[in-house]
């Protein structure tokens, strides 16, 4: 007897190859047959021709904190995600030393919100211990954060590692592989990974072999640094050998659009050479990050508040606005290259700038009456630091070319949605991906994008086995019409739910039903599981 039994569905497996009509079986919590099933089951739904296919898998996104205020994940599964992937771009709030706590809240605040609790972990293991056992509705993945890792042994320091810090920082992420991260993130663009050398970060990426970890890389320049900053990444790959996952492969930034192809064809010849290298996109023409990350690296020195400090000085005030003012050889001023009306307030922590959220910085300096660099370093002096931005720097053309680029896969990098107005990729990315780049745009098959959703990223972030409609797989299922899903989340009201995808199952469990949630919380913590080579 069957637990349950989906009949006459159009059957997208995940394989990339053509859907079927048929049925599929599921007990246990997992798939026990597909095809046409004659065997009794408990529940039996009829779903009329609608896709069948494995849930999604968001492979890139920043919901570290938030899964523990929220573990319904009601925003995700909504739009058909079972899994999540954290831990990514260097940003996680494990592991940490106690005394050196403050510095990496106020770094991953931003982008992954604040808690009005005490964090009880201090290590990766033990954070993922919390995760298990705030029983989520989907599942959760992570990686090893770079940027923790060296504020835990080095806090905000602009320097080389000495080789003991060198010897901590490979103890700690050997810790978070062998508790069952699946891999390492850095984020070059955010200090204090951009303080780090190529060397220093293939010499942390020579743990990875031993746990079969990947090495995912939030690049360090995506603008006029694209090709340099891809280049970079490829050659610490080759020189750990390590497989390497390129996050959000985007050109930012008009005088560098139409780069993406330059990128994928560096991508394309390391694969040639026998580099494992793929990479993500979300499909939208804007990003969302933190305002700290226009600053020039210098100015970043010494955490949040050393950043503040320089603001206060004159001198040092004088030197941000003339830097931003013009290209810089050894950085990405995306100010420069996009203009302060493509940097939107997204997030402010104060009552009293609520009414900023929404409004560009060009927009707001002229409210004040100030220079658009002046107003952006009062901003965050009066919250803090603590601003999230919405960066309209890409083009439409370029997403296309990446989201239908054969090694890419597509995930939301979606941050908290503890913010005024969160980028609408939070609540809109996977049905977006069927109503625009399927139905519309015909960039990809429904049987493509499904699979840039499902085992693509599974097989990539080694994730068991899940990911496809096959029998003895977890049965981690999405019903949805692939004629009305839809994306209503914008910019200006992103707090949208899809419509669209009408049921769910994690684990075999039904956790959306006719678009609701049904509360149950059937997720759990993927470890993954490193055979250990011996040599």
């Amino acid at each position: 007897m069957l637990d349950l039994l989906l009949k006459n569905g159009r059957i997208v497996d995940g394989t990339g190859n053509p859907w079927f009509i048929g049925d599929v079986g599921v007990k246990d919590g997992h798939i026990a047959a597909v095809g046409q099933i004659h065997q009794e089951a408990r529940e039996t739904l009829d779903v009329h021709h609608q896709v069948i296919s494995p849930g999604f898998i968001d492979g890139h996104c920043h919901s570290d904190l938030m899964i523990f205020d929220h573990p319904l994940s009601e925003i995700k599964l909504r739009q058909g995600v079972t899994t999540e992937v954290v831990g990514n771009c260097g940003l996680a709030p494990a592991p940490f030393v106690k005394e050196k706590a403050e510095l990496l809240q106020s770094y991953v605040q931003p982008v992954l919100g604040k808690t009005s609790w005490e964090w009880p972990w201090e290590t990766v293991e033990q954070y993922m211990d919390s995760l298990a056992s705030s029983r989520p509705s989907e599942n959760i993945a992570t990686y090893v954060a770079h940027g923790a890792l060296r504020i835990a042994v080095m806090g905000f320091a602009n320097r080389p590692a000495t080789s003991q810090e060198l010897i901590r920082m490979k103890h700690l992420l050997e810790q978070g592989l062998k508790a069952g991260a699946i891999g390492f993130s850095i984020g070059l663009l955010y200090a204090p990974g951009s303080y780090t050398s190529k060397e220093e970060i293939a010499e942390l990426c020579s743990v990875l072999p031993k746990y079969n970890g990947l090495f995912s890389t939030h690049i360090r320049g995506e603008g006029n640094n694209l090709i340099p900053s891809v280049k970079e990444v490829i050659w610490i790959a080759e020189k750990a050998g390590v497989s390497l996952h390129i996050s959000h492969l985007k050109a930012a930034g008009k005088i560098n659009w139409g780069k993406v192809l330059e990128a994928m064809e560096l991508i394309e010849e390391a694969r040639s050479r026998g580099l494992d290298v793929t990479c993500d996109v979300y499909p939208y023409n804007a990003g969302s990050t933190t305002l700290t990350t226009v600053l020039p690296p210098w100015a970043l020195e010494g955490g949040i508040e050393a950043v503040l400090e320089r603001f206060r000085d004159a001198g040092l005030r004088k030197r941000i606005r003339e830097e931003l003012g013009q290209e810089q050889k050894d950085w990405d001023n995306l100010v420069c290259s996009t203009g302060w009306q493509s940097v939107y307030i997204s997030a402010v922590h104060n009552e009293a700038n609520r009414h900023l959220e929404g409004k560009h910085l060009a927009e707001i300096s002229e409210e004040r009456g100030q220079h658009p660099a002046d107003c952006m370093m009062d901003l965050l002096l009066e919250e803090l630091g603590r601003i999230s931005i919405v960066y309209f720097h890409m083009s439409d053309d370029d997403v296309k070319q990446v989201v239908g680029y054969e090694r890419s896969l597509i995930a939301s990098d979606s941050l908290t949605c503890e913010t005024g107005k969160p980028h609408p990729r939070l609540y809109g990315t996977f049905p977006r991906v069927f109503a625009k780049y399927v139905r519309e745009d015909k960039v990809l098959t429904l049987e493509q994008a499904v699979r840039k959703l499902t085992s693509f990223p599974v097989q990539r972030f080694k994730l068991g086995k899940r990911g496809l409609l096959v029998p003895g797989y977890a049965a981690d299922i999405a019903v949805f019409d692939p004629d009305t899903i839809q994306d209503h989340a914008t910019f200006e009201n992103p707090r949208q739910y899809p419509s669209g995808m009408l049921h769910v199952w994690v684990g075999g469990k039904s956790t959306l039903a006719g678009e609701r949630h049904t509360q149950a919380r059937e997720g759990s913590l993927i470890r993954a599981h490193h055979c250990c080579s011996h040599g």
